[in-house]
């Protein structure tokens, strides 16, 4: 298997940012909640922001609407129930 590291500091890999990506992470803070990339030496803040902004992820564009992207709250605020 081919891995593409993209922090070192914690072996976090391009995949595994992908995942988090499509689990509702849409922002390298998310990221690094989810994983620690980008908490160390920050080298890898660039590329997590580069794999982020391809629009392989439709929560990005909710986020840049300002809108929810946690799937449960938005979820209730489309049927306009509070969260």
């Amino acid at each position: 298997m081919n891995r593409v590291f993209v922090c070192s500091c914690f072996g976090v890999t391009e995949a595994q940012v992908k995942q988090h990506a499509e689990n509702g992470a849409c922002t390298p803070r998310q990221i690094a909640s989810a994983c620690k990339a980008g908490t160390d030496c920050g080298s890898c803040v660039r590329r997590i922001q580069a794999i982020l902004g391809r629009g392989a992820y439709p929560r990005r564009d909710l986020a840049d609407q300002g809108r929810p992207v946690l799937s449960e709250h938005a979820e209730a605020t489309e049927l306009g129930e509070a969260a």
